[in-house]
């Protein structure tokens, strides 16, 4: 699975960067989508899109940065 890609069908305005292999991955994704949310609640919403990934083994692990695209400047 393209993680990017597939991420970037659930998130589209979103842009996203991924870095990294198996254990030691790491995803930045910035989105209109997490104004008004605190880094939990941005964090249960990715998961939520990813569930049946870690479900079935095909993730195990991630480090997600969520931003809003007015914390990256």
């Amino acid at each position: 699975m393209d993680l990017t890609q597939f991420l970037k069908s659930k998130f589209p305005e979103a842009e996203i960067s991924f870095d990294g292999e198996d254990c030691n991955s790491k995803v930045l994704i910035v989105s209109n989508e997490f104004e008004g949310l605190n880094t939990l609640q941005r964090h249960k919403l990715v998961l939520s899109v990813l569930k049946e990934q870690f479900q079935t083994g095909e993730l195990h692990a991630l480090s997600l940065d969520t931003k809003t695209p007015s914390e990256m400047a």
